[in-house]
């Protein structure tokens, strides 16, 4: 008999059952992270030595936190608690100074991934029959396989397109009469601005749900969306680091995003401070993965801020629920779904002996999609002047800047000079976009 939960069991847990169950796979992650190079010599400086030291679940505030700085400074494999035999797959997200962070999964680490991610469909009143679109990116970014994973786990149909070609997404929704999709949402605002030009109209489509995320978005674009298409769209959360999607995900009611307790220690901090603050009360993320034992990844400082809701959701699910993701701690630009530092854009174009001193990277929208603009200031010493040469040296900025952050930026070129100049700490980055 078909129910709300994919797992009624583990879903709807007391939270006294729910706690004592992260105690125990608490204690099973501190015995792979003792096998890693990194968390070995963190945990004996706090006491730990074994699994037995943990006592209870507040024991994980005696460990430090875990940053992206950490995981840069061991890479490839200072973080690995198997051999690399034992490893069946490797996704990646990009670093802040061209060191990306790796991310390993053991065969049951995926496979206890795909039963998070095959939970967080459901919740949505996904099932099978569903025809599910997948226009995230595949390969090493963990969103596109993530869900892919997760809906053949539920016996959806999946379509694996990835992102881009509108007119042939619209094609496949009419022709396979998708029903569920996984997309960025200004995409999905796009490929209705796009809709007519390409002889098509939401009335040829059989849509009824759109998992939105990868990017921040407002409750507005949520209701737009909805209203746009005649679907419901459902938040949620996820990131590389700690496995992807299927971290935390809204259900059928849309009242804040579950995060799976049993496979995560779920903490919110003062970012100044690093003490824990109160449910109900804005801060940082931290989250500690339980079940990804070939990888470990222990009180993680995602940079996301955040807060616990303190009421209970209509669904009966017991689980803690995140508000929406109220912005970040760090300068990292999310560009149509895709984490951008301006150090790595710095990283680039400092390197071409054509560029001058002075650079900005400007942000906007075109319609729903953002536009990424770098503009910089020539040496004018290094060539003539002429046309072609300009323009070979835009070609070879955007190439090299694609090549380094994926995406395809505009390339402004202006005489020395023509950019403000600043004392003290430069103004690097202007963004224009609407803040929700």
């Amino acid at each position: 008999m078909e129910t709300d939960f994919f797992c009624h069991e583990i879903e709807t847990l007391s939270r006294e059952k729910l706690e004592n169950l992260q105690l125990q796979r608490l204690r099973e992650i501190i015995a792979s992270a003792i096998k890693t190079s990194f968390y070995n010599k963190r945990l004996a400086k706090v006491g730990i030595k074994s699994p037995e030291d943990i006592k209870s679940i507040a024991d994980v505030r005696k460990i430090p936190f875990t940053t992206k700085d950490d995981l840069r400074q061991n890479f490839p494999t200072g973080l690995l608690a198997v051999d690399m035999s034992d490893i069946v797959r490797i996704h990646s997200s990009s670093g802040t100074t061209g060191i990306p962070t790796v991310i390993y999964f053991t065969k049951d680490d995926l496979n206890s991934w795909t039963e998070l991610v095959a939970r967080s469909i459901y919740a949505t009143g996904a099932r099978k029959g569903d025809i599910f679109q997948n226009m995230m990116s595949y390969g090493l970014f963990t969103g596109g396989l993530g869900l892919h994973y997760g809906a053949e786990r539920i016996g959806m149909t999946v379509i694996p397109v990835g992102g881009g070609n509108t007119k042939r997404q619209l094609q496949l929704m009419k022709d396979f009469k998708t029903t569920v999709l996984h997309i960025t949402p200004s995409y999905l605002l796009h490929i209705h601005e796009s809709m007519e030009s390409h002889g098509f109209n939401t009335s040829d489509l059989s849509l009824k749900k759109a998992f939105i995320g990868a990017e921040p978005h407002s409750e507005n674009t949520r209701l737009k969306l909805e209203e746009l298409y005649g679907i419901d769209a459902y938040n949620s959360y996820g990131l590389s680091e700690l496995s992807g999607p299927g971290l935390a995900f809204e259900c059928k009611y849309k009242a804040g995003m579950h995060v799976w307790e049993d496979a995560y220690i779920l903490e919110v901090i003062d970012p100044e401070t690093g003490k824990n603050v109160e449910d109900g009360q804005e801060g940082e993320i931290v989250l500690t993965n339980l079940i990804r034992k070939g990888n470990p990844m222990i009180r993680y400082r995602t940079r996301d801020l955040a807060y616990v809701l303190t009421d209970s959701c209509k669904c009966g699910r017991t689980h803690r629920r995140l508000s929406r993701i109220l912005g970040r701690t760090d300068d990292m630009l999310i560009i149509n779904g895709v984490n951008v530092f301006p150090s790595q854009i710095e990283e680039v174009v400092m390197r071409i002996p054509e560029v001058g001193t002075n650079y900005q990277i400007y942000v906007d929208k075109i319609g729903a999609l953002d536009r990424l603009t770098v503009k910089v200031e020539i040496y004018s010493k290094m060539f003539t002047g002429e046309v072609k040469q300009l323009d070979a040296l835009k070609k070879k900025i955007a190439e090299e800047l694609r090549a380094s952050i994926t995406i395809h930026p505009l390339i402004e070129l202006h005489e020395p000079g023509a950019l403000p100049v600043f004392e003290g700490k430069a103004k690097r980055v202007v963004d224009v976009r609407p803040s929700f």
